[in-house]
């Protein structure tokens, strides 16, 4: 990969978008890339709205990413992925977890939840939603929609699945590894943007 990817990640408190932030970190820099990220900011207890970049290339500056030249993003929630997809760039590959989750704020200040929300998202970005949610119920846990997401993250990327396997496990309690792999495998399957 002879050019940077930048990588931005949206969601809710409480549904592991800092594990998510980690993984693909440590996962780049095991690949020999430069990486930078931002820290996940806003309101990051359960149900408020955080969000993370990450940006991986021969040589990386900062881990800023304008509005626009985001290469993918990974919505937990499709609120925080329309809420984002003005970072993407033209042709940049939304991937996107069906499953409503009200943040804070819409429930708080009874603000209208876009339940049409595939139909709002930009024409000259490629979309693909998923109930992923429901994906990992059926796999027996709803604890691993994060990990299923950057399954399909790794399948766009042309770093070896073995690192991203090697890095999940060690990043995930030992006890929960066995649901964590079926996830990625699964997401995996469901990487094909383009």
């Amino acid at each position: 990969m002879n050019k940077t990817v930048n990588i931005i990640m949206a969601g809710v408190g409480g549904q592991g978008l800092v594990l998510m932030t980690d993984i693909i970190s440590e996962v780049a820099f095991e690949a020999g890339y430069d990486v930078k990220t931002n820290d996940v900011v806003g309101l990051s207890q359960r149900g408020g709205k955080v969000w993370g970049s990450v940006r991986l290339g021969e040589t990386i500056h900062s881990p800023n990413i304008a509005k626009g030249h985001a290469d993918y993003l990974l919505a937990l929630e499709p609120l925080e992925g329309l809420r984002w997809q003005e970072y993407l760039k033209p042709q940049g590959q939304a991937f996107i977890n069906t499953a409503e989750i009200y943040p804070v704020f819409a429930i708080a200040e009874a603000a209208p939840y876009p339940h049409d929300f595939l139909d709002q998202f930009r024409k000259d970005i490629v979309v693909s939603a998923h109930d992923v949610l429901a994906l990992c119920l059926e796999l027996g846990t709803p604890k691993v929609v994060n990990v299923m997401m950057l399954g399909a993250l790794a399948k766009q990327l042309p770093i070896d699945s073995a690192i991203w396997r090697k890095v999940i496990g060690e990043s995930v309690p030992e006890k929960f590894f066995e649901e964590n792999m079926k996830a990625f495998e699964k997401g995996m399957t469901l990487g094909s943007l383009t």
